[in-house]
């Protein structure tokens, strides 16, 4: 989960794996915490769908009881063109989970796409979410032919996932409560990510969001 805010904005998205029926009273749970903290600022939320799924829970952008009402907006990856992912360094780890036919294909532009990074600790970031996300949809040999490992092994992200045997093997699976770590890689992403959301929805405010954002896990907390 990331959160990111600005002068007037704060938003909020979610990544997920699979569908969870859980998620939809955790967006109102933090839209309440957004407010209570923060009243006056507006609150983007997206729920970001990694793998296809024909589950109608990745339809719902809504929680509801009685009558409470809260909406949110669904992005489902895989009806997402690679284009839009490719053309942002920092969205460039969410390009092969896009539409495609050819994952292997796309990963390659994503690999040219890090080569054009020129802050190597951005590109390191990048290359091991990558490799990462990748995972989800491509066997380990094919995302070590692509990707350098060499600039993969310096970054914290890869260091910490090797370490507790995460890169061993298939990563289907293992990908829980390991999302927040690509935030390290996305960062520079995160002004075109919020332009990807609003175009998948609407935000009243026309404010996007600045790097000067902070992440948390769990629970209802907000920190500053």
């Amino acid at each position: 989960m990331i959160l990111q805010q600005s002068k007037d904005l704060i938003l909020h998205g979610e990544f997920q794996t699979k569908p969870l029926k859980e998620i939809f009273f955790r967006m109102i749970d933090y839209r309440i915490g957004g407010y209570r903290i923060f009243p006056d600022k507006e609150m983007h939320q997206v729920v970001i769908y990694l793998l296809q799924t024909n589950s109608p829970l990745v339809r719902q952008n809504y929680f509801r009881l009685s009558k409470t009402f809260h909406e949110f907006e669904v992005i489902r990856l895989w009806e997402q063109p690679a284009e839009t992912f490719l053309g942002a360094p920092g969205l460039l780890p969410f390009a092969v989970l896009s539409q495609t036919e050819d994952p292997e294909m796309v990963l390659n532009g994503v690999k040219e796409g890090i080569e054009d990074i020129k802050d190597t600790r951005t590109q390191n970031g990048v290359t091991a979410a990558s490799a990462v996300l990748a995972g989800l949809v491509l066997k380990e040999n094919v995302i070590k032919k692509i990707l350098r490992r060499d600039i993969m092994r310096e970054s914290v992200i890869y260091r910490e996932i090797l370490q507790e045997g995460r890169l061993e093997g298939r990563l289907e699976g293992r990908l829980e409560g390991k999302l927040e770590g690509l935030k390290q890689g996305m960062e520079i992403g995160m002004d075109q990510g919020v332009q990807f959301a609003k175009k998948e929805g609407t935000d009243d405010s026309g404010n996007s969001c600045r790097t000067d954002g902070f992440v948390f896990e769990g629970g209802t907390g907000f920190a500053g």
